[in-house]
């Protein structure tokens, strides 16, 4: 076997389960130990400082500077007690993975050292971080970029340094990273569900997006993964042969938790627990060595910043284990992708879940009320929602085994989506009608409706499970909040709407119920089309999609123009979440990146091939070739007859090679062509058309030349090595 193979093999076989991080005792013991909750605050400052931080966690109150040295104060003595030495603040840049650059404590005066940590440190640094995607937003040469302390999410240790959650913003303003648009779209929901959220209960003051964020992974032997430099380069395996068994038994899935993992898991909990992060649920996902983790759902911006440290919690865990945390949609061809499940809800100040169906006609037409607005939300930026999940490593994942179809539809339940053909039918307001389900009078004959009355929808992007919706066609390895805060500021749109069209009803005399339950039929009626209750992988669904006028993302950076749309630009721009500019600058973001992740793969296919695939298969070559020669030598003219297979073998590898060798300098040209283009978004398409397509005739011959090849040749890791470590 070739040498770098085997000896991978070897070391993987060698890797030994263990412990790393436990702890004694129960996890309550434990549990948030590294984290600076308000009820730790209590003991670091003055009731005016705690009661200053309180505001503005709690209300979104501005916080003082003139309290802001003694919070500093008392985060420094809570983090030496930790053990920390420096600080950070930790934001989330534009690549959909987290930044940081640590300041220490310790401070000189007179000779003596000292450690030093004041309000002005804590509230605002200066990073620089010039070399972050900005879009344009900022030249090189005008470098400063400032973070700032959200005091929404609680600053915690990790690693011996304090952590202090953070925007990022340019000199000028814009926002740099995804948790500022995120922050301001929580606001602008906020702000509009209270509007509507008034007309059942006057008490309501705020809003929140609740979260639950499921994490789906692969493991990989860190041996393996080394020698796989396609998967160390890019996340993904660009050449491999399918397993002869991968997931067609399905036994992995819901299946006893190897003992390596379990151990990997058990660990990585651990430290999670000390952070705050609320993990309930573990457990083998569908595809081999796939696995999921799941939390608590909690505010969104909490759940957004503790996903972000999980995913590197489990990467540094992971290391002990001499294993590696594959978050990449889809590592490996032909079998399940990974996703990043994200369960959204609305609850107010008073504690009510407005995405919980009532028991009571009121609370059913509030319910109502709510999920009218997100329905026609959902409707209205169907494609705007998919773009914001678009990215080149969840494009390989959506629309087969398992994930979601690449067009957006919202999934209901029977019971309700028979409740709203009722609705839609009604023809006089003031008349009951009578449906499948029973007769219903304005609103206090609307048939109750349980949490949890329906099955689940697998296929459907963004589906309602009884008191929430999960859009499930968000990518294991994003940042969930670029996906959060466009579905935040449509809802808010659409929320804002159905206030201003219940406000105007009621101005011409119309009651109150009345007018809130014909604006509910109206926004149903006008996303009727976004509901599908079947198969989103059916032929038949594609064809219904399309004809009732949804569009699929067929294409990443064709999807990606929907930036340019000005009712994109006007639905930012109007609740104050992106200026136009901002805008503009993740639509020239997002095609830069895409085209530089998509260059890194066409690079390391073309290495692979070149320095791996065809060596080995000439190695081969030559060895056939000797052997019939050899028969040739013994046999004479008769040899044809007793080594026909080995030259029809030799053949089709002499054609692969020969392939592989013209398909990657053509390739090479597909990418030199595309570079050559100046305007991002054209030159993201031919990328996204030219070489991907090149990329994938490379494939096709390597994959092919990894069943003809002697094993023993065979330079990489295969899947079935990969898979069932």
């Amino acid at each position: 076997m070739a040498t770098f193979r085997q000896r991978a093999l070897n070391e993987a076989a060698m890797h030994a389960t263990g412990r790393y991080y436990a702890e004694e005792g129960p996890v309550s013991a434990y549990f948030g130990q590294n984290v600076l909750d308000l009820d730790k605050m209590r003991g670091y400052m003055s009731q005016q400082a705690y009661e200053a931080v309180l505001a503005s966690v709690k209300f979104g109150a501005k916080l003082d500077r003139s309290v802001s040295n003694e919070i500093a104060s008392g985060m420094k003595a809570w983090a030496i007690e930790k053990g920390a030495t420096h600080y950070t603040h930790l934001f989330q840049p534009l690549t959909d993975s987290t930044a940081e650059k640590h300041e220490a404590f310790i401070s000189f005066k007179d000779g003596k050292a000292f450690e030093k940590f004041n309000g002005s440190a804590l509230v605002q640094q200066e990073p620089d971080a010039s070399s972050f995607p900005n879009g344009g937003l900022r030249n090189t040469f005008e470098a400063r970029g400032y973070s700032a302390w959200d005091p929404s999410s609680p600053v915690f240790i990790m690693d011996g340094t304090l952590c202090i959650p953070s925007v990022f913003v340019s000199y000028t303003g814009e926002a740099l990273d995804t948790k500022a648009p995120n922050l301001k779209s929580l606001h602008a929901l906020s702000v509009a569900a209270v509007k509507v959220a008034n007309l059942f209960d006057d008490n309501v003051k705020a809003v929140n997006v609740n979260l639950g964020i499921e994490q789906e992974y692969f493991l990989v032997d860190e041996s393996l993964y080394n020698a796989r430099p396609d998967l160390m380069l890019t996340g993904r395996t660009v050449i491999g042969h399918t397993s002869a068994k991968d997931q067609q038994l399905e036994d992995h899935y819901f299946g006893a938790i190897p003992s390596r993992v379990s151990s990997f898991m058990k660990d990585f909990e651990t430290e999670a627990y000390k952070l705050g992060i609320l993990l309930q649920t573990r457990h083998n996902e569908v595809a081999p060595n796939q696995f999921e983790c799941a939390p608590v759902f909690c505010e969104a911006t909490k759940a957004i910043d503790q996903n972000m440290m999980l995913m590197i919690i489990m990467q540094k865990v992971a290391e002990k284990h001499h294993l590696k945390v594959i978050f990449h949609e889809k590592p490996f061809d032909g079998v399940n992708g990974s996703g990043k499940h994200c369960n959204w809800s609305l609850v107010t100040d008073t504690g009510v879940n407005l995405l919980s169906p009532g028991k009571t006609p009121t609370k059913n037409l509030q319910f109502l009320s709510f999920y009218a607005a997100v329905l026609r939300a959902v409707h209205r930026h169907h494609y705007l929602l998919m773009t914001s999940v678009a990215t080149l490593s969840n494009s390989y994942r959506l629309g087969g085994n398992e994930a979601p179809p690449a067009v957006m539809s919202v999934f209901s339940g029977s019971t309700l989506y028979g409740v709203f053909q009722s609705i839609m039918n009604m023809k006089d307001m003031k008349e009951s009608v009578k449906s499948d389900l029973e007769s219903i009078k304005i609103v206090n004959a609307i048939p109750e409706i349980f949490p949890d009355n329906t099955d689940r929808n697998r296929t459907s992007p963004f589906a309602f499970t009884g008191n929430r919706f999960e859009f499930r066609a968000v990518g294991s390895s994003q940042n969930v909040a670029s996906a959060v805060y466009v579905v935040n500021s449509v809802v808010a749109e659409s929320l804002n709407e159905f206030r201003a069209s219940v406000d105007e009803l009621v101005a011409a005399g119309e009651e109150q119920s009345a007018a809130v339950m014909a604006v509910v039929r109206r926004f149903i009626t006008e996303a009727k089309d976004i509901m599908f209750e079947g198969n989103g992988y059916s032929k038949e669904w594609e064809l219904e999609s399309e004809a009732r006028g949804l569009k699929a993302v067929r294409n990443v950076p064709e999807a990606y123009e929907v930036y340019h749309e000005d009712k994109t630009v006007q639905l930012f721009d109007s609740l104050g979440v992106l200026a136009p500019n901002e805008v503009e600058a993740r639509f020239e973001i997002l095609n830069e990146t895409y085209v530089k992740k998509l260059q890194i793969e066409a690079r390391i296919i073309g290495d692979i091939c070149l320095n791996h695939v065809i060596p080995a298969s000439v190695k081969y070559q030559n060895i056939l070739i000797e052997n019939i020669k050899g028969i040739k030598d013994i046999f004479g003219g008769e040899y044809m007859n007793f080594c026909s297979s080995e030259i029809e073998t030799l053949k089709k590898i002499s054609t692969y090679i020969n392939n592989i060798s013209a398909d990657v300098d053509a390739l090479v040209e597909a990418r030199k062509k595309a570079n050559r283009i100046e305007d991002i978004g054209e030159r993201a398409k031919v990328y996204s058309y030219e070489v991907k397509s090149m990329m994938e005739k490379v494939r096709f011959n390597a994959d092919n030349l990894e069943m003809l090849i002697d094993d023993e040749m065979w330079p990489l890791p295969k899947y079935r090595e990969l898979l069932f470590f």
